[in-house]
């Protein structure tokens, strides 16, 4: 249902007034396209991994007991920030989407040819026919 003339002018003086107030949060919404917001996560990912790896090369190649837990540490940096990349990385590429609803095609899948359904349906219709021929 469209909007009435008066209704879409509050709409536009409520959104001007909001881009007034906070430009760096209008500017967040404007962008449309999600992957940018995933590009920013795979930048911070890699800085955070950067910085894992130099925590862990400056507890393994110090010495003294004080450092291994930040080498340890290091590790674990490096790794969660490679995890939060790789999310990342799927989901900007179009890999990390939920599954799609029943009948709906899956991209870079070809449809069932003859429109067959699963499995045990096909076992339920080859059970049907034999009880029918006789």
């Amino acid at each position: 249902m469209p909007l009435s003339e008066h209704e879409q002018r509050l709409l536009d003086q409520i959104e001007q007034a909001l881009y007034a107030e906070d430009p760096k949060w209008a500017n967040t919404v404007r962008i449309s396209d999600p992957r940018s917001h995933y590009k920013r996560r795979l930048v911070k990912a890699s800085i955070g991994f950067a910085f894992g790896v130099v925590a862990m090369m400056v507890g393994v190649v110090l010495n003294g007991a004080a450092l291994i837990p930040l080498g340890v540490g290091g590790f674990v940096v490096m790794l969660a920030a490679c995890l939060w990349g790789l999310s990342s990385w799927k989901r900007m590429n179009g890999f990390g989407d939920a599954a799609p609803a029943s009948g709906a095609s899956v991209p870079g899948k070809q449809p069932r040819k003859g429109g067959r359904g699963s499995f045990m349906e096909r076992m339920e219709e080859r059970w049907r026919r034999r009880h029918d021929e006789r």
